[in-house]
């Protein structure tokens, strides 16, 4: 199953983000099996309930990636699989979303209570203003937010909240330290949620691990600017022998 890509996508917008990724991925190497497989739709914020669901439905000893919230729930599958996972890639994801006393490289918490309270309040208002957020720093802000808003699934707001929680709770640290085999880290340099400072973060607790950072790109550069992703997600597989 080495030559099994799963991808997991973002928080509320459903699997289209990462079509064209996972085409051109296609493209560069068809005997790669790439698939996108969408996020629980769980009522719980508990990253047990949700890893244990993702365990369940995805192929083992498969390389593991996802964007934002996926790559985060990627990075601890991988460590939950441990040999069973080929290799994680992650895709503008932080190891905390929400900022720590110790882990200052990401969102502002009061930013992100303001958010999820505005989710709990009008969630369909709080979709469009994130699909902004995501085209943010893009070279077409404004036709970007569009495709994510007009792809975007219909999602109950309970299930979109536990999601926010899930999200705001999770510290991937532990795992992608605990996962021995390969991982390619690659952040976007005009990421309105995940700040640039991310990657050189990481490298710090990591500098064994492939981190790479796409100038001027938005956090939906996995739709923005598929073809330089997948490049690099393709040299990254060649390199570790598995394309």
């Amino acid at each position: 199953m080495r030559d099994r890509l799963v991808l997991l996508p973002g928080w509320g917008l459903g699997t289209a983000p990462l079509e064209p990724l996972a085409a051109a991925l296609r493209g560069l190497n068809p005997r790669l099996h790439v698939e996108i497989q969408p996020l629980p739709l769980l009522d719980s914020s508990d990253s047990a309930d949700w890893l244990g669901e993702l365990d369940a439905n995805l192929a083992q000893d498969a390389w593991l990636g996802g964007w934002s919230l996926g790559g985060m729930l990627a990075a601890e599958l991988a460590a939950r699989r441990g040999e069973h996972c080929a290799g994680l890639l992650t895709l503008g994801s932080n190891l905390c979303f929400v900022a720590e006393a110790d882990w200052p490289s990401a969102m502002a918490p009061e930013t992100f209570s303001a958010f999820r309270q505005g989710c709990a309040t009008d969630a369909s208002v709080t979709l469009k203003r994130f699909a902004l957020l995501c085209a943010q720093g893009a070279s077409d802000p404004r036709g970007l937010s569009r495709q994510l808003q007009a792809a975007a699934p219909a999602v109950a707001p309970a299930h979109l909240l536990a999601g926010l929680d899930l999200l705001a709770a999770l510290d991937t640290r532990a795992a992608v330290q605990a996962f021995v085999g390969p991982q390619l880290h690659l952040f976007a340099g005009q990421d309105a949620l995940v700040p640039a400072d991310a990657a050189q973060a990481l490298l710090a607790l990591l500098p064994d691990v492939e981190i790479g950072l796409v100038d001027n790109a938005s956090h939906a550069f996995a739709l923005e600017r598929p073809h330089e992703l997948a490049a690099a997600i393709q040299a990254f597989l060649h390199e570790a022998g598995d394309d």
